[in-house]
């Protein structure tokens, strides 16, 4: 998650305050992580100490999995030197070429159809969805085309189509809604009673590297991780495992922290619940390559704003406490409140900053009434991460809102996107 919000006078102070205020780590300690993104996280917290010697920092950095900006520039403060890895081979089979080469000139095609659309060229458009179709071999890419060939030709097989995939998505959920269907049975939530399991600590960062390099061992068995780690607290984990064991035919919506989550509105609740899927499965350790912490997946500088905010002196590694991280998740849901109010469109902020959602929905070629709005705004968006996040935590909150107890649609609420009253403070 790439947080934007100009706090940059925050920013500065909240770096430095990382050493003055943190918990510290010794050269040992680090050294015999398993190499790793979160080890990475790990040696980006021992350069910034200001223990760590520059001796300790070049040989530290020889155990990194990945090079960041935050490792690149920690790594030349420390040293003065420029950060640089051993070139690692690739790990790419020759299939997952081949299904790569595959998508982008799938997204080529489905891109021209959409800029097609905006010049009124409708059967061209229609010519290159097809292809798109054909080309793109993941369910929801291919749930997608079949949903603006509906568009363009009102035939209602493509919505037939939708309704016998297995994959949650936007597109299969508009398809029951157009049709007056029920939703597809494939969303699972799982009804666990063991509190936790013995040896997985799940806001440990190193016990879920762990668990990812068993996951990738050529032999092993998915199903039997996800056993091992089937508990209240390490359920993030458990559903992750079991959605990759069935390769995503089966979609898994947990709600886990229910004593944290009761005190809020059902709204409120949804929406956490909805980020928190997309952004971490509900991993409580996760770290992203950018160091995004956390089930929320909140970057450091967000972290150290909000708990100045909050008059609180907080460690990083408190955002691997699932309470603390819905807890200032909820903090920051108050702030985009205050001017969004639309489930996409805090989605867009989440992901992207407030600022960029801002300029993207006062363009006025943006989510304003027209031929086949708002679907072509929410699909020529440049900024593809934010495009693809919104359109995914807007269908995870309309499932998490049925889940607790509020019968929601989301067809209502792609309706309302062009009408800003219902929206966002921002436009008139």
């Amino acid at each position: 998650m790439k947080l934007k919000i100009v706090f940059i006078a925050f920013l500065l102070f909240g770096i430095n305050s990382i050493a003055l205020n943190a918990k510290t780590f010794t050269y040992s300690q680090v050294h015999h992580m398993p190499k790793s993104i979160e080890k990475d996280y790990y040696i980006w917290r021992f350069l910034c100490q200001r223990t760590t010697t520059a001796k300790e920092a070049r040989s530290i950095m020889q155990d990194a999995d990945h090079l960041n900006k935050k490792l690149k520039e920690a790594y030349k403060k420390k040293t003065g030197s420029t950060a640089r890895l051993a070139p690692k081979p690739p790990v790419f089979k020759a299939s997952d070429k081949m299904d790569w080469k595959l998508k982008v000139e799938a997204n080529k095609y489905f891109a021209t159809g959409i800029k097609l659309i905006g010049k009124k060229k409708l059967q061209k458009a229609i010519e290159y969805f097809y292809k798109a179709n054909r080309m793109y071999t993941q369910r929801w890419e291919k749930d997608k085309t079949l949903f603006w060939l509906y568009l363009l030709t009102k035939e209602k097989r493509y919505l037939h189509k939708l309704q016998k995939s297995y994959h949650i998505n936007m597109y299969t959920l508009l398809a029951a809604d157009i049709e007056h269907k029920k939703y597809p049975r494939t969303i699972i939530t799982p009804n666990i009673s063991k509190n936790s399991v013995f040896g997985i600590d799940a806001q440990d960062p190193i016990d879920w590297a762990k668990m990812k390099a068993r996951m990738h061992l050529p032999d092993a068995d998915l199903n039997d991780l996800a056993e091992d780690c089937e508990s209240k607290e390490t359920i993030g984990m458990h559903t992750y495992l079991k959605a990759k064991a069935c390769n995503y035919q089966k979609s898994y919506f947990p709600m886990p922290y229910r004593g944290s989550m009761k005190k809020f509105s059902k709204e409120r609740q949804a929406l956490i619940y909805s980020i928190a899927r997309q952004e971490s499965r509900f991993v409580p350790a996760s770290v992203s390559r950018s160091f995004a912490l956390g089930m929320m997946q909140f970057m450091p500088f967000l972290i150290e704003h909000i708990a100045k905010k909050k008059g609180e002196h907080i460690d990083l590694d408190d955002m691997f406490n699932p309470k603390k991280a819905i807890e200032y998740a909820d903090y920051h849901l108050d702030y985009l409140n205050t001017y969004l109010y639309h489930p996409l469109f805090v989605a867009y902020a989440y992901n992207g900053g407030i600022g960029f959602t801002k300029r993207l929905i006062m363009k006025s070629n943006y989510f304003r009434r027209g031929p086949f709005e708002p679907y072509l705004s929410m699909e020529k968006m440049t900024n593809v991460q934010a495009r693809e996040y919104g359109k995914r935590v807007l269908t995870n909150y309309v499932v998490y809102m049925n889940k607790l107890g509020r019968s929601t649609r989301l067809l209502p609420y792609i309706n309302m996107l062009t009408d800003p009253s219902k929206t966002d403070k921002f436009r008139k």
